[in-house]
């Protein structure tokens, strides 16, 4: 799926994760990193006691958006390799754009009160194996989904345990 935001960008990759680290350490994060491996990039920070992951899949750069072009008979065309690099590069600013504007108006609607830390990043907070609780808790979402009742480790201290 490809987003309308940030689509024609012109702001860097490197700029934008600048942004990122900038308005998390604005809104009191203790730490912060990040790291890139094959077509992901990752960030990771420490706010409010809590350790906050962010996984961004980068367009692959085969994906016909990027390869391709819509001619003016209607028909896909390829793109030249220099034209398809730089519709990738710009497919990957407008990912880091995108990601840069959520965790902005994350941390704004905590800052405001609107809600708080744990539930704005709650898929994303790390559990002590290193993986986030939505990588966590997504099977067993599908599981319950699947079987129409709830898992039972996310019953614990529920309505079951109540008697």
């Amino acid at each position: 799926m490809s987003g309308k935001f940030a689509q024609t960008t012109d702001v860097p990759v490197e700029k934008s994760r600048m942004e990122i680290e900038r308005t998390l350490q604005r809104y009191g994060a203790t730490s912060f990193a990040y790291g890139t491996q094959d077509d992901t990039a990752t960030i990771a920070f420490r706010i409010e006691e809590r350790y906050i992951r962010f996984t961004l899949k980068m367009p692959a750069r085969t994906e016909r958006r990027f390869t391709h072009f819509k001619h003016g008979s209607g028909q896909y065309l390829p793109r030249t390799s220099s034209a398809a690099e730089a519709q990738w590069e710009q497919g990957c600013r407008s990912s880091w754009r995108a990601l840069a504007l959520v965790i902005k108006a994350k941390l704004e609607a905590v800052a405001a009160g609107i809600t708080t830390v744990e539930d704005e990043f709650l898929a994303h907070t790390m559990l002590p194996d290193g993986t986030t609780f939505g990588e966590w808790a997504r099977p067993q979402i599908d599981q319950s989904y699947r079987v129409g009742g709830m898992p039972k480790l996310l019953m614990i201290g529920g309505p079951a345990d109540a008697h």
